[in-house]
């Protein structure tokens, strides 16, 4: 799905949110990117609850919309690397930490600031709001005095890049990252610590209670594309225990990973089932006792909302290490991508009457973050409504 597009394909949420007393509602626009998910969730979700709250919102990807072939072919390129070759990522990752985008004149980024332009002409937005570090370096050049809110999608292991930019406040998704930012030199009276921009219903749904019986015990897993792990994770989660049943999200390879998933299910009757791509990702979360998946912003804080505890299966060098260090911090998730250690952490957890997952439980239900979005929303309207004033 592109970008572009995203706001108004995605389903509205009715929410009891007050309303903003104005005579104009606000516009708010939202810009992202397509390099990660990360970027996108947390845009739709602010939109979906600044709507709510009364505002008139517009999501959209400047890059698809300045250089849609050339941004198609990073985000595949992003993809692949992110995936096969961690390593390189983690060299680029890094050299992004030494990069002033406010320097930098290519053709791509020109491309790239007149559709920000554009947007913004079009749109006559009272207030910006990025999910993506890149554009508000353009935006003393396209709209000096316009107010301009950055949305870190990252935890804790924050690059430069989200901080060198100008604007009018940094929301962030958990005190670690706000004072890990601190101390990088931005002033603490800018950041503010709302949690990632989960979507809006997890603040209506009820998480699975840590006294739950947990027989069966669901497990909620999303794959890579890579199917030799996939077998291996579903056969390490499968043999540890007769309790355990799976639900293997395929997403968008589907096509890819179907034919050993029901190669799985096969072999394990009535304890695995196959979805492929849904937008009921926040219910599940809730019905399952466990998430497996890599270690991306989205997934983990997610699982966080929905007080699921988490096992990671693949991380990313660079942004990925922070959001496993988040979960390890709350005492709510840990790495397993070696051999087993799926299987091991799993029977870990369901000994002695699943003492370990319920330790976890409650250690999300202390850190209680699952309305980011919401109180992301109140935190843009009021500072938009405060400077109209």
């Amino acid at each position: 799905m592109k970008a572009a597009n995203l706001h108004r394909r995605n389903a509205r949420v009715v929410l009891n949110l007050p309303r903003p007393a104005m005579s104009a509602a606000p516009r708010i626009l939202i810009v992202t990117a397509a390099f990660g998910e990360g970027h996108n969730s947390a845009a739709r979700n602010l939109a979906l609850a600044l709507d709510a709250a009364g505002a008139v919102t517009r999501v959209a990807d400047p890059c698809v919309l300045g250089a849609p072939r050339l941004t198609d072919m990073v985000s595949r390129g992003y993809r692949f690397v992110t995936t096969r070759l961690p390593q390189l990522w983690e060299w680029i990752y890094q050299s992004t930490d030494r990069c002033d985008f406010s320097r930098q004149h290519s053709p791509v980024l020109r491309w790239v600031e007149r559709a920000l332009e554009c947007l913004i002409d079009e749109f006559q937005p009272t207030a910006v709001v990025s999910t993506y570090p890149l554009y508000p370096y353009l935006m003393p050049r396209i709209a000096a005095g316009l107010p301009v809110f950055t949305v870190v999608t990252d935890s804790i292991e924050i690059n430069s890049a989200w901080l060198r930019a100008p604007g009018n406040g940094w929301l962030v998704t958990d005190p670690a990252t706000r004072e890990a930012m601190v101390r990088k030199g931005l002033a603490a009276e800018k950041i503010v610590d709302t949690g990632f921009p989960v979507h809006p219903v997890f603040s209506q749904l009820q998480p699975m209670d840590a006294t739950d019986v947990c027989a069966p015990f669901r497990v909620l897993y999303f794959p890579t594309a890579q199917l030799s792990f996939l077998r291996r994770h579903a056969r390490d989660l499968l043999e540890t225990s007769p309790a355990v049943c799976i639900t293997i999200v395929l997403g968008r390879n589907v096509r890819r990973l179907y034919p050993k998933a029901r190669e799985i299910k096969d072999q394990y009757p009535g304890r695995v089932r196959l979805i492929g791509w849904t937008r009921r990702v926040p219910q599940l979360l809730n019905q399952h006792h466990l998430v497996i998946g890599k270690a991306g912003g989205a997934t983990v804080h997610e699982a966080i909302a929905a007080r699921c505890p988490m096992l990671i299966h693949h991380l990313v060098p660079g942004q990925e290490e922070g959001n496993l260090r988040l979960l390890e911090s709350i005492g709510a998730g840990s790495l397993a991508d070696a051999p087993g250690d799926l299987g091991n952490q799993l029977s870990a957890l369901l000994s002695d009457q699943a003492a370990g997952w319920r330790a976890m439980k409650h250690a999300l239900a202390r850190h209680d973050r699952n309305a980011g979005a919401i109180i992301a929303s109140r935190f843009i309207l009021k500072k938009t409504m405060d400077r109209g004033s």
